[in-house]
């Protein structure tokens, strides 16, 4: 007769829980005060009257980068539609990443128009005919383009980040604590079965335990 731990063995998998969607955010520190955007714009861009039509300057210059970008490597750049699936679009174009393997690679640049909030200046009251008028600065909320990187990585499998091209210049990055489990158990040749929530169902649990564990940490 089999013992207990014969049972165990043959017949009980491991169910375990690791991070799931983890969501960055990075900021430019110096752009978060209006002494700080003054002095970008002044000292390091050469702006003569510091004012937020210069980020409008250096938002065009970065667009044109990214579409040079795109057409130099060949990555197919779509403006999102209100209301559309991003994920569901991106996800053919990663997963033909994913089969032909490789170091990773950004698959569709997508374009969204969202409400986010931005820096903008205004002549100071008694200004509006000054030569060099003095400008007043305060936060305000704007639809502007912001930019989808979908790509594909060898350890984290589908991913993106985010961005615009108006100051502050925030960014935002996308990424999956399941498929990290995933392709740490693949690597060690552990057999795993997904689940439709992206949770994994894995059969060696001591194995399992220690990639979940640095999932952990890597958070």
């Amino acid at each position: 007769m089999a013992d207990y731990a014969t049972l165990l063995r043959d017949h009980v998998t491991l169910t375990c829980r690791s991070v799931d969607r983890i969501f960055l955010q990075a900021y430019v520190p110096k752009l978060q005060s209006v002494g700080g955007v003054c002095q970008f714009l002044y000292w390091q861009k050469g702006f003569g009257i510091p004012s937020s039509a210069a980020f409008g300057k250096i938002g065009d210059a970065y667009v044109a980068e990214v579409h040079r970008w795109a057409k130099a490597n060949a990555i197919p750049v779509r403006r999102f539609a209100k209301g559309e699936n991003k994920e569901q679009i991106a996800r053919p174009l990663i997963e033909a990443a994913e089969r032909e393997g490789g170091d990773g690679r950004v698959v569709l640049i997508g374009i969204a128009q969202e409400k986010t909030p931005l820096w903008r200046s205004w002549k100071a009251k008694g200004q509006e005919h000054a030569a060099h008028p003095h400008m007043e600065w305060g936060r305000q909320m704007g639809f502007v383009n912001h930019f989808y990187f979908y790509l594909w990585d060898p350890d984290w499998g589908g991913a993106f980040w985010k961005t615009n091209a108006y100051a502050p210049w925030p960014v935002w990055i996308w990424l999956n604590g399941h498929t990290w489990a995933q392709r740490q158990c693949e690597r060690a040749c552990i057999g795993y079965t997904p689940w439709t929530t992206a949770s994994v169902t894995v059969r060696t649990p001591r194995r399992c335990n220690g990639s979940v564990t640095g999932s952990a940490r890597a958070r």
